[in-house]
């Protein structure tokens, strides 16, 4: 792989090349399987010699890692923005979810490729940032989780079970989600929430519901 170019105008061009081999990369092995892939064949998929993409990435590893970091270094950080605000913890929630489901939805290759390989993802020291990142959004999740029970917006009687059920039925959309389905982002956002406060036995007369 080629070194970052010093100068700002051409580290700036680089760096947007890179992200944009990223965006390809995660619809191609998506599509195609990353296993299934190799690198001459995802070059010709993106319209690229193959050394052009070696140019960019030394191999296949360091493009899954890039399209992790992708999927959720933007998440983490506007997630941590909208908890940073003084909300109730019940709107809290829903729009943390709304934004997540909106994330899953736009970023749905990356998500589907990150599943795919999350047996590789799982162990060892090159993913360790990977799954810091990973922890560092669920432990968000549970946090406004946490806020929402104490201030009595719901009665969760467990609350590791309320964030695996959300972690289950956010993630899981961009296995099933189409543009032009029934459901949009938003809606399918509110029935995720709507479903786990009346799971609680408490849900709010003025939320929003994706059956209305």
């Amino acid at each position: 792989m080629a070194t970052r170019p010093s100068r700002p105008a051409l580290r700036a061009r680089y760096d947007r090349r890179r992200q944009e081999i990223l965006l390809g990369a995660a619809r191609v092995f998506a599509q195609h399987g990353y296993d299934q892939t190799a690198m001459p064949e995802l070059a010709e998929a993106l319209g690229l010699a193959t050394g052009s993409l070696y140019h960019y990435f030394p191999g296949k590893e360091q493009l899954l890692m890039g399209i992790c970091d992708q999927l959720l270094d933007p998440l983490l950080e506007q997630a941590r923005a909208l908890l940073d605000r003084e909300d109730p913890p019940e709107q809290q929630l829903r729009a943390l979810v709304r934004l997540w489901v909106a994330h899953v939805v736009e970023c749905r290759d990356h998500m589907l490729v990150f599943q795919q390989e999350r047996h590789v993802i799982e162990r060892g020291a090159t993913w360790r940032g990977v799954r810091a990142s990973r922890k560092r959004f669920e432990r968000l999740v549970e946090e406004v989780l946490t806020r929402v029970d104490e201030a009595g917006a719901a009665t969760l009687a467990d609350r590791k079970l309320a964030l695996w059920a959300l972690l289950g039925m956010v993630n899981h959309t961009a296995q099933w989600y189409r543009a032009r389905g029934p459901l949009g982002a938003q809606q399918i956002a509110d029935g995720y929430v709507d479903l786990l406060l009346a799971g609680s036995g408490v849900l709010s007369s003025s939320a929003g519901s994706a059956t209305r």
